[in-house]
């Protein structure tokens, strides 16, 4: 088992790379959902109060589809 785990002199470097790895997409995640925070709340400022009317065309609009469903995976 330390033979496997030493891996003839390069498991430090292959954990090591793999410990990158994970952290830097945990840092990643963390920050596009932070992101994602921010956008959702600017949405909810800008057209939480609508008419209506309004609303329905603002629903139609792609970019505003794509805010609303991303709203509904955030909550998985």
């Amino acid at each position: 088992m330390i033979e496997f785990l030493n891996m003839n002199g390069y498991g430090i470097y292959v954990f090591s790379s793999f410990f990158f790895t994970l952290v830097s997409f945990a840092g990643l995640y963390t920050i596009v959902k932070s992101q994602l925070a921010k956008e959702q709340k600017k949405f909810i400022v800008k057209f939480g109060n609508l008419t209506s009317d309004k609303m329905v065309k603002a629903k139609r609009q792609k970019i505003n589809q794509g805010i609303l469903a991303a709203d509904i995976f955030s909550k998985i």
